[in-house]
């Protein structure tokens, strides 16, 4: 291979030297000495992050397998983003004792995860995305049973598995007749050889049920809770955010290019389902005490919202959906980071009830949890407005205006279950509120990251007009 070819695979060969490196310093680092690796993972992943936006060459590998453009490597620094600050805000929970000796063990888990997300985001073909897919799934079924002493946090890891074996065998049985009706495997080839036939509907209606398992679009979400309530709380943030938005960013594409000649009928689906998944996201959100649950039912919430940008397959639409996905990644890890932050010093409070009071003792945190609460609504001046925005305009563009209707009535609901956690921390009034206490410096930093995220991306109008103008074909 040239050093070109080298080039194209920057991302996953960076994420694989940071993986080796972590686990070399495991095997010749002492017991006593194993917290050093905390902050080693951090700077290889900043490294990584960092070394993503120096400008490479874009081209295909292995016969076309293996795609690099512009817009996914966009998507890819994305994601490095969203993993970073989860590595920052992970350093705490690690520096537990029941943690302590399994430091290397948890990033080396997520960088896996993520070479197989990058590997997924540059697939040319349905044999790199299904290879890149269960690199992505099967780390993070082991991350979700991450905490061994905790039952639920096994009956996480045991769920995520089972539903990611059957969301899988879904998918690679339309995967299989997909490639029996067309010859190839091949995006662009399937992309010119499907007609529409009985039996490729039937395939794909295989294929888009396994995505739909995997981005947790209703009625294929009833897994998200329970998972996000027993998994770690950073590896649920992990979950909501950068696993969502890879599975995201690849069945948008894939929609709007390979399966392009049944466009009317999938529209169709992606309407009905949108606005299902944005009301009963929102219904059941209303009515969770955890914080964990409230956030999941959220998430499902804001993945009916990204289907506005889908349902648009334009230019613009796809441009609102990778746009959210960034403002989402900043939103919900700000969110999560509070509840981490919160869970780690209290030991285990996670329930809606404990935040009462939280201002007068911790005004810190109860600001960056309001501001990230608030962008996850909607309300203007943070980007989760201007997010929701770019996605309505998508929709409204195609004349969509009845699921815009649904979208901004579930826009006004989801400003209400927004607000009560808002309500318990400033007005709600308590006895015993939680303790003031320091936050240490991982926390401060990916908290940091995270508002200054929400407020600068919202107002440099510059990178959505940027990734406005990237080519989202095959």
């Amino acid at each position: 291979m040239r050093l070109e070819d080298f080039l194209l695979m920057r991302h996953e060969l960076l994420l694989t030297l940071a993986a080796m490196i972590i686990l070399i310093a495991e095997i010749s680092t002492a017991d006593y000495k194993k917290q050093g690796i905390r902050p080693l993972s951090i700077i290889m992943m900043l490294l990584v992050t960092v070394a993503g936006f120096i400008p490479a060459p874009t081209g295909s590998l292995f016969g076309g397998m293996f795609v690099v453009n512009d817009l996914r490597l966009v998507m890819k620094n994305i994601l490095n983003i969203g993993a970073l600050i989860v590595f920052i805000q992970s350093a705490k929970y690690l520096a537990s004792d029941e943690n302590q000796n399994k430091v290397s063990e948890y990033f080396l888990l997520l960088v896996s995860t993520l070479i197989g997300m990058n590997f997924m985001i540059s697939a040319g073909d349905f044999l790199m995305f299904y290879l890149g897919l269960e690199l992505a799934t099967i780390p993070i079924a082991a991350l979700a049973a991450y905490d061994k002493f905790s039952s639920k946090s096994s009956e996480a890891g045991i769920k995520l598995i089972l539903i990611s074996a059957l969301s899988s065998g879904i998918l690679l049985y339309g995967i299989s007749m997909i490639y029996g009706t067309t010859g190839s495997v091949y995006f662009a080839v399937v992309n010119t050889a499907f007609t529409g036939s009985p039996l490729q509907i039937l395939a794909f209606i295989f294929f888009f049920t396994g995505m739909a398992f995997k981005i947790s679009i209703v009625p294929f979400h009833l897994w998200a809770a329970d998972v996000y309530e027993g998994a770690p709380v950073n590896i649920t943030s992990y979950l909501s955010v950068v696993s969502k938005g890879a599975a995201v960013f690849i069945f948008s594409i894939m929609l709007v290019t390979v399966f392009h000649s049944i466009s009317v009928l999938w529209k169709d689906v992606i309407w009905i389902m949108a606005a299902i998944t944005m009301t009963l996201g929102n219904l059941f959100a209303m009515r969770q005490k955890n914080m964990k649950r409230f956030l999941a039912f959220s998430s499902i919430s804001q993945a009916g919202f990204i289907l506005l940008g889908v349902i648009a397959g334009t230019q613009l639409g796809m441009a609102s959906v990778v746009y959210y996905v960034l403002v989402y990644i900043f939103s919900n890890l700000g969110a999560f980071g509070v509840v981490a932050a919160i869970s780690n010093a209290t030991g285990g409070k996670e329930n809606m009830d404990d935040y009462d009071g939280l201002y007068k003792t911790n005004p810190g945190l109860s600001l960056a949890l309001m501001l990230a609460l608030f962008s996850l609504a909607g309300i203007p001046p943070v980007a989760g407005f201007f997010g929701k925005f770019f996605l309505f305009t998508a929709a409204a563009e195609q004349n969509y205006y009845w699921l815009l209707t649904i979208a901004v009535l579930n826009t006004i609901i989801s400003l209400y279950y927004y607000l009560m956690p808002v309500k318990a921390i400033f007005i709600n009034k308590t006895d015993t509120p939680i303790p003031a206490f320091k936050s240490d410096f991982y926390t401060k930093l990916g908290l940091t990251l995270c508002i200054v995220g929400m407020v600068v991306v919202g107002f440099a109008a510059v990178i959505f007009e940027y990734i406005k103008t990237l080519s989202f074909g095959l």
